[in-house]
């Protein structure tokens, strides 16, 4: 597995980035040598962010941290991945059965019960409204949602607009 860190507002040191690259190693094993796993480092309100990627042909792992000591966040990030390979490892051995990408051997039995198959409680049809971005959080904080699927007007796709939780907003465009 590759490793790819990104910063911003942070000056990663040469130290910080053998550090993250060792410690991706240990997750490295569960995977082939063409996966790459994003981190991108952040300093934001004094504090550090550190948020992980890996991106498994179609299958995301994904965690972060906010953290004072960027070394601890670190080995939590790992930590996080570990367990979400560990916890899904079923599934996931179902699905990707005849791919390479995954070294399920290596993965540990988790620790934690497996969760549930997901239940779907209820379903909802609606039309899908042609509108802009503007026009569409201005709909979701009338609903008092914390998202909201549109027709985006600009791009002719669906695309949700969400809350954030730091307040602010992100937007979910497919990739065709």
């Amino acid at each position: 597995m590759r490793v790819i860190i990104s910063s911003k507002n942070f000056n990663a040191s040469e130290h910080l980035k053998e550090t993250i690259e060792k410690k991706f190693e240990k997750l490295g094993k569960y995977f082939s040598k063409d996966i790459v796993a994003n981190v991108t480092l952040t300093m934001e309100k004094g504090r550090q962010k550190i948020e992980a990627t890996i991106n498994a042909k179609g299958t995301i792992f994904r965690a972060e941290e906010m953290t004072n000591d960027i070394y601890t966040g670190v080995d939590k990030v790992v930590d996080k991945l570990a367990s979400q390979m560990s916890r899904f490892k079923t599934k996931l051995q179902r699905k990707h059965k005849d791919h390479k990408e995954f070294i399920f051997a290596n993965l540990p039995e988790a620790t934690d019960p497996e969760p549930d198959e997901a239940e779907i409680v209820r379903r909802k049809k609606f039309d899908i409204m042609p509108m802009s971005l503007d026009e569409a959080i201005m709909q979701m904080e009338l609903l008092g949602h914390t998202f909201y699927v549109f027709l985006n007007m600009e791009t002719d796709n669906v695309a949700v607009v969400y809350k954030r939780k730091d307040g602010n907003y992100g937007l979910l465009e497919p990739n065709y």
